[in-house]
């Protein structure tokens, strides 16, 4: 099974009755209760080298505080994976205004042979049916690009996208190495504004000139 970062995975039964016990308080225990009955997702995170075991977590909703949870699960409960919500899936969540134009860039994106996916409020919210979204959530996407030339283009959609299509647009590109570099960063790094810009990868988090 592929991991990734934003990657998602789904639980059997047994790892949500291995899992539940790992909930720190009295509101995780009730959102974990709550996954485990919908068969909710959870998504991968940083990854240590040194434990077998998978590094997985889920962005609580208002309901029970809005906390992060990390948690640990044995990979050998994992029953499948899958992506967070494709950009175009959350226009109805958008404000009416921003609708028509948060549709025309996800169009615009697609015609560069990218395939946009949200994750943050939007996409949870639109996957759980929960309560994540506050006034003036920003979007928050990942990308993922072959090339740097194909990195140069959808950023550069993306920064005349922000302020057009509702929202603020944040995010990441995906490259096909495993690094995940915020798009307005890959910007300033392409411009010569910065030499050296923060990547995520699955294992950590480090400052590269690139």
């Amino acid at each position: 099974m592929e991991l990734a970062r934003h990657r998602l995975v789904w639980l059997s039964d047994a790892g949500w009755q291995a899992l539940l016990p790992q909930a720190p308080d009295g509101p995780s225990r009730q959102c974990l209760a709550h996954w485990a009955r919908e068969h909710l997702p959870l998504v991968v995170t940083r990854q240590s080298p040194d434990d077998a075991s998978l590094a997985v977590g889920l962005a609580m909703p208002a309901r029970w505080g809005r906390r992060k949870l990390g948690l640990r699960v044995a990979r050998e409960h994992l029953m499948y994976c899958g992506g967070f919500p494709a950009a175009a899936d959350v226009a109805t969540m958008l404000p009416a205004a921003a609708r028509m134009p948060w549709r025309a860039l996800c169009a615009e994106l697609g015609r560069l042979g990218v395939s946009p996916r949200v994750h943050g409020s939007h996409g949870w919210q639109k996957l759980t049916r929960l309560r994540y979204l506050r006034p003036g959530s920003d979007i928050d996407l990942h990308i993922a690009v072959d090339s740097d030339t194909l990195a140069d283009r959808v950023a550069t959609l993306l920064q005349l996208g922000t302020g057009v299509a509702g929202p603020r647009l944040d995010g990441e590109l995906l490259f096909p190495d495993g690094a995940a570099i915020a798009w307005r960063e890959w910007l300033q790094l392409r411009e010569g504004r910065v030499r050296e810009v923060l990547v995520k990868r699955l294992d950590g988090v480090a400052l590269e000139t690139l």
